[in-house]
This record gives structure tokens, C-alpha cells and sequence, in this order.
């Protein structure tokens, strides 16, 4: 075990308690996070409130970008290199929703607390944790919150940030509310696709046999499931929503599927994406009826072996601290950095449930242990355990 393991290791115990000093700070910021609605594309009010919280946090050159991505980092001693943390700001509840927080004796519900809110509020109180500890990086250490997270959004602020950005980075973590122990370091293939359908004017529905787009949908359904999907290399197809119509007595006139695809197995998604084509294309001219499909978000596989020096870290830390890891894939940001070849994992930071429903909740006491994890791998990042040989 390299040393720079063997010393982080002594010292978990430690973090965890004086961790603990900042608690207020952390769930004010969860509930204050959770409170301002954002929904993707649409993350303005807390990119402003992240932007405060960093000045608070004495960060440096804060700012945001054409995207709206907020910016903020804590100056290393040697400033020899960059990692970023980061989370996403955005969540998949309109601005309608009551985004109240409740606090409980164990636990904070609320829509968007496990995903992401608790995630923004410790990039949000990062500055007072490591003050707390004691702690300050070799490294300069960027915190990132990003917008266009989420469905549609297709991690374009992650992306856009990288592309642009003009500082060298040496790692990356991505921190995310749930689940305490989840480890990612690949990139699942993936496809996200919108399905149009529209019966055109004057349609002779006796004629090609069809009841309207509600009818037209589900024929394309029936294809799409008859698909082959192998478990090994898993792969997934979700049918996602269905649109159509607007009474009892009106025939559907248009309609919209979204679906996403999801492979292990490299180059798969692309070529369900190319039958998914196919299907429609033979529907269209069998029925007359206009389908047309728009992918809107993609990802490619990669990752990092199972044996880089960062997971053995990783795994060590999580052992540390009877954390068990959970190994899956991702189709979140770190996919952005597996495209630039930064070495960089997913991390959870306690236990939730009603993952994207109203009464979301996290238990408050493992985000301790969940933090402690955090601030460990960033130190094995600081001391090049990325760059080492596996």
C-alpha cells in the first residue's frame, strides 16, 4: 500500500468526528440548496446562491460561465496542478413544485435533497470543512457547480467547462447525495431519444388500419421491445414517458415516446439506435403517418480499470471506514471526464430513498462517514496516486 494511502488511512477516525463541528453548516446549506427550485436549464437562482457561498468560503477567481456553470477555487500551497470537484446543480422538478425542506430528528425530505441538493451543499461547505480539518492541498482544488446536468441537458455544462476551460487537471471527483459507498469509474454506452409522431391532415384511418397516435406508439413500442437487449454485457432499454391525446372522444393526432438506451457492450447503443431508425422508417411507410426521432443526449463507454491505482485507494478508504462499495457504471458527468482522459470517480455521500419524488429523503448521521471518504480520496488524488503505476 502506497504511503500516502497508509497515512489517510490513520486519520479517517479523526475526520469523521471533527466533521462533525460543521454539521449545522452543511444542512443549512442542504435546505437552503433544496428550497430554490432548478430545474435543468433553468439554474440560475442556485448558481447565484453557490456563487455566495463560495465568496463566504474565501474561494478565488469565482465565476460562471456562458452556461451558467459556478466557479470557485481553493488555492493549493504549491498550486503544481488542478482536480475538480463537482455537482450538479439542476433536478427533474419544475419550478411549480413546493420545494420545502423539512428537517427531522434523522433525516431532510424534500424534492431534488438526494439528488442533488446535498451534493451542491458539500461543494457549497467544502472551504469550511477543510478549514475545520485543518487541511489545505498541494493542489488548487476547483469547485464546480454545473448546470444542463440532467435528461435533455446532456451534461453540457460538465462538458462545456472542460472544453473550455484552460487549466491543466490532473483528476476529478463527482459527488453525488446518494448512495454512501456507490463507486463509478465507467461510462455506461447510452442514447436518449425523443420519438414525434404526427397524423397528417386528411388522414384515411379505414385505409392503413391505424387508431390515431396513441395506436401508432405502441406498434412502435411492441418493435422496440422485441429488440435484442443480452444481459451479458448488460444492456437496458427504458421506456421512459408516453404523450398522446386529449379526450375520450377525439382521436390522438400526435404523440411523443421517450426512451433511453443503456450498454456495456462498446458500439451497442448506436447500433440499437440504427434498428430503432429502421423501425420507424418501415411504420412511416406502412401507415403514412410522420415519425421522426431526435436523440437528445449521448454517451460512449470508457473508464478506468478495475485495478488503477485510484480504485485500489478508493476501496481502501471505503474498507476504512466499513463503507461497502457498490460498483456501477455511470451516465452522469464523469462521462466527461472519461472523454478528456481525466481519471476521476463517482462518490455517494449517505443512504436515501424516493429517489426523483416529492418526499425524497437522506439520513443525516452516514454523511459523516460519506464525507470522511470524500476528503480522503481528494488527498490521495493531492499526493499523484492517479499517476502511479497499477
Amino acid at each position: 500500500m502506497p504511503k500516502v494511502i497508509a497515512s489517510i488511512l490513520d486519520s479517517l477516525p479523526a475526520y469523521r468526528e471533527r466533521i462533525q463541528q460543521v454539521r449545522e453548516i452543511i444542512l443549512a446549506n442542504a435546505v437552503m440548496f433544496g428550497e430554490i427550485p432548478s430545474p435543468t436549464f433553468h439554474e440560475s437562482g442556485r448558481v447565484r446562491f453557490m456563487m455566495d457561498r463560495f465568496t463566504e468560503g474565501g474561494c478565488q477567481n469565482i465565476s460562471t460561465d456562458e452556461v451558467g456553470n459556478a466557479v470557485g477555487i481553493v488555492p493549493g500551497k504549491k498550486s503544481k496542478g488542478h482536480i475538480i470537484l463537482s455537482a450538479h446543480l439542476d433536478t427533474p422538478f419544475a419550478t411549480s413544485v413546493d420545494h420545502t425542506v423539512t428537517v427531522q430528528t434523522d433525516h431532510l425530505v424534500g424534492p431534488g435533497i438526494l439528488d442533488n441538493s446535498l451534493g451542491a451543499a458539500v461543494l457549497a461547505s467544502l472551504p469550511a470543512i477543510l478549514d475545520q480539518l485543518g487541511i489545505q492541498f498541494e493542489h488548487n482544488l476547483i469547485l464546480l457547480g454545473t448546470t444542463r446536468s440532467l435528461g435533455s441537458g446532456d451534461i453540457e455544462g460538465m462538458r462545456f467547462f472542460l472544453k473550455n476551460n484552460k487549466l491543466p487537471i490532473d483528476a476529478g471527483v463527482i459527488v453525488e447525495g446518494g448512495t454512501l459507498g456507490r463507486l463509478s469509474y465507467t461510462s455506461l454506452g447510452m442514447s436518449r431519444g425523443v420519438i414525434d409522431c404526427k397524423i397528417p391532415r386528411g388522414y384515411d384511418f379505414s385505409r392503413f388500419g391505424a387508431a390515431g397516435g396513441i395506436a401508432i406508439l405502441n406498434r412502435v413500442i411492441t418493435k422496440m421491445l422485441a429488440l435484442p437487449t443480452p444481459r451479458e454485457p448488460a444492456t437496458q432499454l427504458i421506456l421512459g414517458s408516453m404523450h398522446s391525446g386529449t379526450s375520450f372522444n377525439t382521436i390522438a393526432k400526435t404523440g411523443t415516446l421517450q426512451y433511453e438506451l443503456r450498454s456495456e457492450q462498446v458500439g451497442l447503443v448506436g447500433e440499437l439506435t440504427d434498428e430503432i431508425e429502421s423501425i420507424l422508417s418501415e411504420i412511416r411507410s406502412s401507415t403514412g403517418v410522420e415519425l421522426s426521432l431526435k436523440e437528445v443526449a449521448r454517451r460512449h463507454n470508457g473508464g478506468l480499470d478495475y485495478k488503477h491505482p485510484l480504485l485500489v485507494a478508493c476501496r481502501e478508504i471505503m474498507k476504512a471506514l466499513n463503507v461497502k462499495p457498490g460498483v456501477a457504471p455511470s451516465t452522469g458527468e464523469l462521462a466527461a471526464l472519461i472523454e478528456q482522459d481525466i481519471p476521476g470517480v463517482t462518490l455517494g455521500l449517505t443512504r436515501g430513498q424516493n429517489r426523483h419524488m416529492f418526499d425524497e429523503q437522506v439520513e443525516i448521521e452516514p454523511i459523516f462517514t460519506g464525507l470522511a471518504q470524500l476528503i480522503a480520496v481528494l488527498q490521495a488524488m493531492d499526493g499523484g496516486i492517479c499517476h502511479e503505476e497499477a
